[in-house]
């Protein structure tokens, strides 16, 4: 039994010494600035959430990882368990009530509750004439805004780990995740990957919001964000191309696993972040499967992810 089910995820947070070269990442991958202070940047989505990503001044690193709790119950709930922070008053852009945790691999979790929301930002995209719907946009023409799109949300994290199934059971007796997909290598006991999905029963969900991978060392393997559709994914590849500043780790291809369009890029300190659009949706009823990792890591079209990518960690 979880402690508690958590609602969602709220945001990665990061380190870096230079904040105007983070932003001016961000701002070129989708996302839009809701504050900054001295110390600290403070990105959004379109949809309504404050924000999705945090940066704070600093060496370089990630901190760690946001979730919403249901209900102020959850907090409490939560406050009480092994080394947990207690209650804590955001003092920072957004707002809202917290409780800090550390996962297995000594990363920071944090599941809050009440967060400020903004006003959605309005995105105009043109519907598709194709398939069984040929007259979506019949009349108009096709004629896409100006790259990047903006990104919608925060999807999900990849956390790699030595200790894999040690860190699942954190995330689902503490948070209340449950399995979608466990990919095992040789021996169907030796899991190497973990897709797990939000619990909320009849809901449907994400195909997963947290997956954990195995490495020799624990890190970040990457961050993940809705874009509006598979044209944004594609005309923002080329937009981040042309730019010539930032490092491509893979893409664009369609995942088995998820089902998702994906692009990835790096930050400046090569944390990676993804793009994607269209997702498998779950619902408790799915459950969850066993599969090797030759399913567990294919494409369903698209170049097999590179070296660099499946072993890339940053502290």
């Amino acid at each position: 039994m979880a402690v508690i089910k958590v609602k969602d995820l709220a945001y990665g947070r990061l380190r870096a010494p230079d904040l105007d070269a983070m932003e001016e990442f961000l701002t070129h991958f989708g996302l839009i600035r809701a504050e900054r202070t001295p110390t600290a940047l403070y990105m959004r989505g379109s949809d309504p959430p404050h924000h999705i990503h945090v940066t704070e001044k600093g060496e370089p690193r990630c901190v760690g990882f946001a979730w919403y709790a249901a209900s102020e119950d959850d907090l409490r709930r939560l406050a009480t368990m092994p080394g947990a922070s207690g209650i804590e008053t955001l003092d920072e852009p957004g707002g809202g009530r917290r409780v800090r945790l550390t996962e297995p691999n000594g990363y920071q979790i944090e599941v809050l509750h009440g967060m400020q929301q903004l006003p959605p930002v309005p995105v105009v995209r043109d519907p598709m004439n194709s398939g069984a719907e040929p007259l979506r946009r019949a009349g108009r023409l096709m004629r896409l805004a100006n790259s990047p799109a903006p990104v919608k949300r925060i999807g999900h994290v990849v956390l790699a780990s030595p200790r894999v199934m040690e860190t699942v059971r954190w995330f689902r007796e503490m948070l209340g995740l449950t399995c979608s997909d466990d990919v095992y290598a040789g021996s169907r006991e030796n899991i190497i990957g973990s897709f797990n999905r939000l619990d909320r029963g009849s809901d449907y969900v994400d195909h997963h919001v947290f997956f954990c991978v195995h490495n020799e060392k624990a890190g970040l393997n990457h961050l993940s964000f809705e874009v509006p559709d598979i044209d944004a994914v594609f005309q923002d590849h080329e937009y981040l191309m042309r730019l010539g500043k930032y490092e491509h780790m893979w893409g664009i291809g369609r995942h088995l696993l998820g089902s998702q369009v994906y692009d990835y890029w790096c930050d400046p300190w090569r944390r990676v972040h993804e793009r994607w659009a269209d997702t498998d949706r779950l619902n408790a009823a799915n459950g969850g499967n066993l599969l090797s990792v030759e399913e567990g890591f294919a494409s369903q079209w698209g170049d097999r992810p590179p070296e660099k990518f499946i072993g890339h960690a940053t502290p």
